[in-house]
């Protein structure tokens, strides 16, 4: 009798098993589909981030174009004659008088410093190294290159 009922016990779960097996399988086949579809949807969103960084980049590229495409018109627009006699010559005369009036005010004002500096009882050699600071000496190299390698660079342009 025991025997009899083992058998129907084994036979019961023999036949259980694969049906078990086949239910824990579905189960890792649809743990594992899951987790490639949450893999893909992170691919979509890092393809769509790329993409979207590139139209930025694209964007910005042909703001940049046309914005040194406008400065370059607006340049060469000002070297154009508008016929009206006083406007051409204030127009030429314009960026002289500006740094000639910017030139004397920064004379003037490194003078009055260096005054002020030997009135207060400052050495020469000491008014003279106050006087002039670094941002005189990036100003002075500024307009040094701007005037001496402006004409190398038009000397090899032409």
């Amino acid at each position: 009798m025991i025997e009899t009922l083992l058998g129907g016990l084994l036979g019961g779960a023999f036949r259980l098993a694969p049906e078990l097996l086949k239910w824990l399988d579905r189960k890792g086949e649809r743990g594992h589909e899951l987790a490639m579809q949450d893999k893909a949807l992170e691919f979509e969103k890092l393809r769509g981030a790329q993409r979207m960084a590139e139209i930025g980049a694209a964007s910005d590229a042909a703001w940049n174009v046309g914005a040194v495409e406008a400065l370059r018109d607006a340049v060469a627009a000002q070297g154009q004659k508008s016929g009206v006699g006083w406007a051409d010559a204030l127009s030429v005369g314009v960026r002289p008088v500006i740094t000639y009036w910017f030139m004397a005010l920064y004379c003037a004002a490194k003078t009055a410093a260096f005054v002020a500096a030997v009135s207060a009882g400052a050495g020469w050699g000491t008014a003279v190294l106050h006087a002039w600071t670094e941002a005189d000496q990036a100003l002075w190299a500024g307009v040094l290159n701007f005037w001496f390698l402006g004409r190398v660079f038009d000397r090899v342009r032409s």
